[in-house]
């Protein structure tokens, strides 16, 4: 007699959670109540929240174009549908879009002004050092990652955008002292992989960018909104309920590790006047 055997997605996701974590890519996923999966389902500020907070909810991101077994491996590309990983039931999911800065890979290392440029236009997102005002480590540093941008990706400024809500603890830091450092890494492109260089190896090159974060005037208001959703088209579905505002770097120091044999302090009017492209 031929078995039956029926599982609860709990059931499920902690069997699949063990097959030695696979993971979906280029998808971003809530569990919702429906037994149908919903498509491009709405983001605003109505439907979001009660996603986000609904009392079985899960934040999920999944990764549809490969599968990824280990740290180590490649991801199997698009189109190869032996490695595309079925999207559980109950879960509805908008596709994250591919946004790839133009540009044939890093500059020579000596043209150290047009490296941090690179970096800066190059990168999605960074670390932002700031000082806590929490109650536990009040006065300490504290880091947390952010979506960032330089501008569209044929105009790349050199000033760093953000989106942030008053929610978040960094933005409460910089409330109380509008100092901070962002931090970037090559180790988020591929070069590093490509070139076999571990993030902490000086060739791996590392931009650190340190100012006074001010909120965008009115003025420059469209400008950070083109430089931050053509790069993070999702952004402009984020519920409006968190208040999020634009905030930018205003920039006191550029410095920069892209070779062995010590780091570099770029003049800033360098920094601005070079080209990433």
């Amino acid at each position: 007699m031929r078995r039956t055997f029926y599982f609860t997605l709990p059931v499920l996701a902690n069997i699949l959670t063990a097959c030695t974590g696979y993971t979906l890519r280029n998808s971003v996923s809530w569990a919702v109540s429906s037994n149908d999966a919903v498509e491009d389902a709405d983001l605003s500020e109505e439907v979001a929240p009660a996603l986000l907070v609904e009392g079985g909810g899960l934040w999920k991101q999944a990764y549809s174009a490969g599968v990824i077994k280990n740290p180590g491996d490649r991801v199997q590309p698009e189109g190869d549908s032996s490695t595309v990983a079925q999207r559980p039931a109950r879960l509805f999911s908008y596709r994250t879009e591919k946004v790839k800065v133009a540009g044939g890979g890093p500059p020579p290392h000596q043209e150290t002004a047009r490296t941090a440029r690179y970096i800066a236009h190059s990168s999605d997102w960074g670390s932002l050092a700031t000082i806590s005002s929490q109650d536990k480590i009040k006065g300490l540093p504290f880091g947390n990652i952010f979506s960032i941008s330089d501008g569209p990706l044929d105009n790349s400024t050199g000033v760093i955008y953000f989106y942030v809500t008053p929610m978040d603890n960094t933005v409460s830091d910089l409330k109380m002292n509008p100092y901070a450092s962002i931090t970037f890494s090559e180790a988020e492109s591929n070069f590093c992989r490509q070139m076999i260089y571990d993030p902490e190896d000086p060739r791996c090159a590392r931009l650190t960018l340190t100012g006074k974060m001010v909120e965008v005037t009115p003025e420059e208001l469209a400008f950070a909104k083109e430089a931050m959703f053509s790069r993070h088209p999702v952004m402009a579905k984020w519920p409006v309920g968190h208040k999020w505002f634009f905030m930018k770097l205003d920039l006191i120091q550029v410095w920069l590790q892209d070779w062995t044999g010590g780091t570099s302090l770029i003049p800033l009017e360098e920094y601005f006047k070079a080209s990433p492209f």
